[in-house]
């Protein structure tokens, strides 16, 4: 038996040793995932509009260095496409379309990866892109793919505040005020995040005026 022992504890502190390096690789990259989930909720909700472009693309030279350094997690692309899309709405104008382009480019990618990936968060985003952005000639919006994008999002996570936000606006967007004002109210139902109370915080104050516009 101490001969086991013996045999064992040394393969085993080995196995572990091993293991470490992956271990602090996995916290380092959620720890930045994480860093870059709060500065952009910091600038969405708490900065002032006409700051909100330089502050995202200052942001993106983040983002960006993150998704590069991460190729195999969809994770890192599904946020440097975020913090691309929001940037263009900040920035506005027919400048804001090559922005936007780059960031479906994100989204595509981390799609072919693992659609479920933050709880379908590249299907939510892709599909928000598609009515949000004009259609052609000018760009590539299209509201059937937006529907299709986020109801498979909301297969994913039916309970979740952004899938049934995005949702809902887009209904609001289609002219469907009775299935906008129900998506929007199961959003503000949806469970906190513990780790994004701002992102949480702002996402329902989003919410409510959109409710308060329609009910006005």
């Amino acid at each position: 038996m101490k001969h086991f022992f013996g045999f064992v504890l040394p393969r085993l502190l080995a196995v572990m040793l091993v293991a470490l390096p992956w271990v602090a690789r996995a916290d380092a990259f959620d720890d930045e995932l994480l860093a870059i989930q709060t500065r952009w909720a910091e600038i969405q909700y708490q900065t002032a509009d006409d700051q909100k472009a330089d502050a995202f693309e200052a942001l993106h030279d983040r983002s960006q260095r993150f998704a590069a350094a991460h190729p195999e997690r969809p994770e890192a692309k599904i946020w440097d496409g975020i913090v691309l899309s929001t940037w263009a709405g900040a920035k506005g104008g027919l400048g804001a379309l090559s922005l936007v382009k780059k960031a479906r480019q994100d989204f595509e990618q981390a799609l072919a990866q693992d659609e479920r990936s933050l709880d379908g968060s590249a299907l939510t985003s892709l599909g928000s892109l598609y009515y949000q952005v004009p259609g052609w000639p000018i760009g590539f919006g299209d509201d059937d793919k937006a529907r299709e994008l986020l109801t498979r999002a909301l297969e994913i996570n039916p309970d979740g505040i952004d899938s049934n936000y995005f949702y809902a606006d887009f209904l609001l967007d289609q002219g469907d005020q009775d299935g906008a004002r129900r998506y929007f109210t199961k959003a503000l139902q949806a469970p906190p995040r513990p780790q994004r109370p701002l992102a949480d915080q702002g996402r329902r104050q989003d919410i409510q005026n959109k409710l308060k516009g329609m009910n006005s």
